[in-house]
């Protein structure tokens, strides 16, 4: 049972991060943080698919995970592949939802950043996740002085800088919103108190 509890967990997370990039980030180019940002600037400049990018990016860390943390690897990769195909899947749909639903520039992007954060925290809740720069960070600490929310914040400030000076300032600007909606959503997801004794 927690089998099947977990990977419906991963399905609804994977459909809220792909909801939230598809329908609320690329129809006004914004970024979020991580591998999903670095797929979304590869995809606002060359229309490559945003999943398969994430696909790609990911293998270097999944090797990693793979020699150093076997539970982190098979904890994350489903997560990954899941998310990344459901993104792809609902690529299609972004134009016919952008026609019918329209909240603007900044609402969008802080819409979009709490359903993937709300996707990200959830799977995180039931110990998996979607990889990505998560896992660079994970390892990563383990060399640095610094705390692992600290690095994954850094990280995210490098993508969203260097897809500012790509793409435009408002891209960067918006994607503040994101990562700061992002950030709050998976909070809360993960805070160890939902009405129960821990």
């Amino acid at each position: 049972m927690p089998t099947i509890i977990k990977y419906f967990v991963i399905v609804l997370g994977s459909f809220l991060i792909s909801a939230g990039t598809n329908f609320f980030l690329v129809p006004y180019k914004v970024l979020d943080g991580g591998v999903i940002g670095i797929a979304l600037i590869t995809n606002y400049l060359f229309d490559a698919h945003i999943g398969f990018i994430i696909i790609l990016c990911s293998i270097p860390m999944f090797i990693a995970a793979w020699l150093l943390n076997r539970a982190i690897f098979y904890n994350s990769l489903t997560g990954m592949l899941i998310s990344s195909f459901v993104i792809d899947l609902l690529s299609p749909f972004q134009l016919f939802f952008h026609q019918h639903v329209a909240f603007g520039a900044i609402p969008s992007a802080s819409v979009g950043g709490f359903l993937i954060g709300t996707g990200l925290g959830l799977m995180l809740r039931f110990e998996t996740s979607t990889g990505g720069t998560d896992l660079l960070a994970h390892f990563l600490s383990r060399y640095l002085p610094l705390n692992v929310g600290i690095i994954i914040l850094l990280m995210d400030a490098v993508i969203i800088g260097i897809g500012g000076v790509l793409l435009s300032s408002e891209t960067f600007i918006l994607s503040i919103f994101t990562i700061v909606s992002g950030g709050l959503a998976t909070g809360m997801c993960t805070q160890k108190k939902w009405g129960r004794k821990s």
